[in-house]
């Protein structure tokens, strides 16, 4: 069955991060990452919201940049948590994802996999199994934040754990046309590596040019919104999520993955 190879290659996605020696050095680093992420800006952020001294200066200074609800949350924690992750986990996303298929084209292994099943099946399988490894490292460090919450005031769990479930969709909803992205990149590269350098042209050059284009002619503006993450910046005070930010990532993830299927299907293996 078709859905039944897709969770078997997914599977092997989850495998090679948590049963290699490898994956386990980057859980080390990633862990060790956020313990600090949490230990020092996070807890050092929330002392300075709840202090009677700089609350009002950091509540005033989080309102210009269009953050004031988040600077008023009880469950200060998971805001700050909230600001740092919705901005490093895309970035973090680029360099997991970027050996989804590259790599396995060059050893020859793809060509074998397309023996047992087909191209959009490899290219679903292996684009779900980043999707589950993306979502237990943000749950994982979502709730270590909640926890972190938890030793500073226990009666705000039942609030802060909606707000956490909450935080956990959207950020897997952010980073799933980032993941896409890498499906179409790496088959577009001949290695990892190149396809983390073409991400990158793609968000400092590509988005130079569509700046340039739109100032000559407006309606290339609307290029931007082909570029993941342009609804950060939407949903980043929290208040006021519309429809369109749920909606544009998704589309954005659909319309990537079409085109890798439609490039895979044509690509030499």
């Amino acid at each position: 069955m078709p859905l039944k190879r897709i969770i078997l290659l997914s599977q092997f996605e989850l495998t090679r991060l948590f049963a290699t020696k490898r994956g386990w050095l980057a859980l080390a680093a990633f862990t060790m990452v956020w313990l600090m992420i949490l230990r020092f800006p996070i807890y050092h952020a929330v002392s300075v919201l709840n202090s009677p001294e700089f609350s009002d200066i950091a509540v005033q200074i989080a309102g210009s940049v269009g953050l004031y609800s988040l600077a008023r949350w009880p469950e200060a924690e998971l805001s700050v948590y909230w600001i740092i992750a919705l901005f490093s986990f895309p970035v973090f996303t680029l360099f997991v994802s970027a050996d989804q298929t590259v790599e396995d084209a060059k050893r020859g292994t793809l060509r074998f996999l397309t023996l047992r099943a087909n191209r959009g099946e490899i290219l679903l399988g292996r684009f779900t199994g980043q999707a589950l490894i993306l979502l237990t490292l943000i749950t994982a460090s979502a709730f270590a934040a909640w926890v972190l919450m938890l030793t500073r005031d226990a009666t705000l769990a039942m609030a802060g754990l909606g707000k956490t479930t909450s935080i956990i969709a959207l950020l897997v909803l952010t980073t799933l046309p980032f993941i896409a992205l890498m499906s179409l990149l790496n088959l577009l590269a001949s290695s990892a590596r190149l396809s983390i350098i073409y991400a990158s042209l793609l968000f400092t050059v590509g988005n130079m040019l569509i700046s340039y284009l739109s100032s000559l002619f407006e309606p290339v503006h609307w290029l931007y919104y082909l570029l993941p993450g342009v609804h950060i910046s939407d949903i980043a005070p929290w208040h006021g999520i519309g429809l369109h930010a749920i909606a544009l990532p998704l589309l954005q993830t659909a319309v990537l993955l079409s085109a890798a299927f439609w490039l895979m299907k044509r690509k030499d293996l």
